[in-house]
């Protein structure tokens, strides 16, 4: 599916606004693995027929790893040059595939001056569902196990956990629950800056802890609805050996998968 995701400049030259900011992130940009899921989204928007923009080079880094390893003062910076840019263009809904950039515009940004409703991409696509703007035919994934792996920044954050699971029941597999799933959720090991540091010392690494507990339940695929999550979680995959037999995949993929995209 060929399309032009356009700009906000380029709805602003019109003088237009968009149903939707979609907001692509910092891994959505530039990992190799996360412009996958960043394609998806823009597929499975352009499909429902939702005006949407993005900021291209107007965007920057929403300032959540800075925040979170500590700097306070470079987030404040960070934060203010993308409020100012949002506020300019007028914006009031925001869509984004990355839990942390969710959780930093939701709840972080309003003290600053940035009030916007923000959306995970899980969330505005069971909307789409809902409201029979985006239909799914889940028979590529029938009988497909899956369990989901809740990103922290959307699950104990901010309390979203029923809307990426009622995804992956329309595709009409078989959703297999982990233990440590929901409130009781156990990190992929990136959250806090983690991603962007070596781990500490200690018996084993936190994403083959959460990456041996799915592969316990013998699924076909490992679901995520963070970027940060999927390197974890994949690179967990590869530690055992098993990108053969186990997919780990974002609730997008999955959907734009199943619309055949």
């Amino acid at each position: 599916m060929e399309f032009k995701v356009e700009t906000m400049a380029d709805y602003a030259v019109r003088n237009e606004s968009p149903e939707v900011l979609f907001w692509v992130g910092c891994a959505g940009s530039f990992d190799e693995r996360a412009q996958k899921i960043t394609r998806a989204v823009a597929k499975i928007l352009h499909h429902a027929g939702v005006k949407f923009a993005v900021l291209g080079t107007e965007e920057s880094c929403t300032g959540d790893p800075a925040k979170r390893a500590g700097n306070e003062f470079l987030f404040q910076m960070q934060a203010m040059m993308n409020i100012q840019v949002l506020n300019g263009y007028g914006v009031q809904k925001i869509v984004t595939a990355c839990p942390h950039c969710f959780n930093t515009l939701k709840n972080e940004y309003p003290e600053l001056g940035g009030n916007y409703s923000v959306l995970h991409h899980s969330e505005l696509i069971q909307q789409l569902l809902e409201s029979g703007r985006l239909n799914i035919e889940g028979g590529s994934f029938s009988g497909k196990k899956i369990t989901f792996h809740d990103p922290c920044y959307l699950g104990r954050a901010n309390g979203v956990y029923e809307a990426p699971r009622m995804l992956i029941e329309k595709l009409d597999s078989a959703l297999i629950e982990m233990k440590r799933s929901r409130a009781n959720g156990f990190c992929c090991g990136a959250g806090g800056s983690q991603m962007f540091k070596e781990p500490e010392k200690g018996n084993k690494d936190v994403n083959i802890e959460r990456t041996e507990e799915a592969l316990s339940h013998k699924p076909d695929i490992i679901a995520v609805g963070c970027p940060f999550c999927m390197t974890m979680m994949s690179d967990g995959v590869k530690h055992f050996n098993k990108e053969a037999e186990v997919k780990v995949q974002d609730i997008a993929e999955l959907i734009a998968s199943a619309k055949d995209l």
